[in-house]
């Protein structure tokens, strides 16, 4: 996560080594002068971020490329 994006507990738009989870509960060896690309805010814990969902469009479910039905 680059440097002034995400939030922490104070609600500041700086992110600090010391909000990470990993540093918080002593799993971090890094020593960098800013957070890593591993960052995770520490007030959430490990939970992923949320992913977008793929869904078929139905104009595209009846076309000739579309996936075939299962056999079973």
């Amino acid at each position: 996560m680059a440097k002034g994006k995400g939030r922490t507990k104070a609600g500041r738009g700086e992110v600090r080594c010391e909000d990470c989870f990993f540093h918080q509960n002593m799993l971090c060896a890094l020593e960098l002068d800013e957070p890593c690309t591993t960052f995770r805010p520490a007030e959430r814990g490990l939970v992923p971020e949320r992913q977008l969902a793929f869904v078929f469009r139905a104009d595209r479910i009846r076309a000739a490329y579309a996936f075939p039905a299962p056999q079973g």
